[in-house]
């Protein structure tokens, strides 16, 4: 490992946890909601409750000796403090791994996953389908540096994720992302594809396709009408964010509540929970992640991606002709994700799927809310990636 990599931990003064709790306290509410449902946003029965209880019994430290049980690490890139989690697997063999997140998340999205896909012997796994892990921190988002100038959109994460695992020493390795990891990871498929052997999306960002407006299944004609619904009801946070992060940004700097409504609203919205978002996410595992968006400072510099970068991705899963991705891929569409492609639609811009699947349950932040059947998900397709049998230019991907 190369010396400019640098050990980490998460050390949270305990000024800042103080400082938090006594703004959750001095919050100025407003009026409730004059609906009976969350059609005008996060209800405030809701937010005062869960508020309450991140002010009185949300503990940050037991969320921080969690993050700190797997091995971290920052170092520059391209100019910028880049903070990432290394976990290697005790089969030397294992594939190493890049693993993207994306808004409102971060890297402790993966905190269940890392132990399964590093050791899937000591998890009833096999070893061929263990992986060495990375998950660095996006830029401006949690532990990693903010961008003091314009410029780092998904292009340039996509360059510096390269430069990250070929200091790391991994000349030949896996991608995998969801949300903006799905739009790095491809463009890192694109951008280094002497070493990239294969990438993992959740899901694959392809635009719908007009020769099949005709003859649509019953899963493509819904994965239209809740676009529709999406671009009506659901896009504002993005609409803002993408034109005016800084006016946002001053209230999700400044206020705890707001940042708690901002992401909390997300989490609940993009989950696959039947009323009840605790069934698949903790208020612990929320407000862990809120948490994180806090104590960094990051609610303007993590918005501001959106700035950089929304309008291109926007493109691939809206128009025609999107850029085309010839990397092997596989994909994986859980039925709460938005968008949905099918797997023709999506054949279109990635021209060489060798595993697709859409499990029966799952959303957005499917490594957090169903943490097995995305492990199986991750090892099922690189299982595919790299049989030699079927893929035999695949044969040497373990080999780093």
């Amino acid at each position: 490992m190369s010396a400019d990599v640098r050990p980490f931990l998460a050390e949270v003064p305990a000024a800042d946890l103080a400082d938090l709790r006594e703004r959750l306290r001095r919050t100025r509410w407003p009026e409730a909601e004059t609906v009976t449902d969350r059609s005008q946003g996060v209800p405030l029965a809701y937010l005062r409750e869960l508020c309450a209880y991140w002010e009185r019994e949300h503990d940050w430290r037991r969320a921080e000796a969690r993050l700190n049980a797997v091995p971290q690490f920052r170092t520059e890139v391209d100019g910028l403090g880049i903070h990432f989690l290394h976990a290697r697997s005790p089969h030397p063999d294992a594939l190493p791994l890049v693993m993207t997140h994306g808004w409102p998340g971060s890297v402790l999205e993966f905190l269940k996953v890392v132990g399964p896909l590093t050791d899937p012997v000591a998890h009833g796994g096999r070893a061929e389908d263990a992986f060495h892990v990375v998950c660095p921190s996006l830029p401006g988002y949690g532990f990693s540096d903010r961008p003091s100038k314009p410029g780092w959109g998904v292009e340039r994460v996509a360059q510096a994720w390269a430069e990250l695992m070929a200091r790391l020493g991994y000349h030949r390795y896996g991608a995998q992302g969801h949300d903006w990891g799905t739009s790095v990871t491809a463009l890192l498929a694109r951008h280094d594809p002497a070493h990239v052997r294969g990438i993992h999306l959740v899901p694959p960002l392809a635009p719908p396709d007009p020769d099949t407006f005709g003859d649509l299944t019953d899963a493509e004609r819904a994965s239209l009408r809740d676009m529709e619904h999406a671009k009506e009801w659901e896009d504002g946070y993005s609409a803002e964010q993408s034109t005016r992060p800084q006016t946002l940004g001053y209230g999700l700097t400044d206020s705890p509540t707001a940042l708690c409504a901002w992401i909390a609203e997300k989490f609940w919205a993009w989950s696959d929970h039947d009323g009840d978002l605790e069934s698949v996410i903790s208020r612990d595992e929320l407000l862990d992640n809120v948490t994180l968006y806090w104590l960094t400072g990051t609610g303007a510099s993590s918005a501001r991606l959106y700035w950089e970068s929304i309008r291109q991705v926007q493109k691939w899963f809206s128009e025609p002709g999107a850029d085309v991705v010839t990397a092997p891929a596989g994909c994986t569409v859980f039925p709460k994700e938005m968008p949905r492609p099918s797997r023709r639609w999506a054949a279109r811009r990635f021209t060489d799927i060798r595993y697709w699947s859409e499990p029966p349950r799952g959303g957005h932040f499917a490594a957090l809310e169903q943490p097995e059947l995305f492990v199986a998900e991750v090892r099922a397709c690189f299982r595919a990636l790299r049989n030699p049998s079927n893929h035999s230019d695949l044969r040497d991907l373990r080999d780093r």
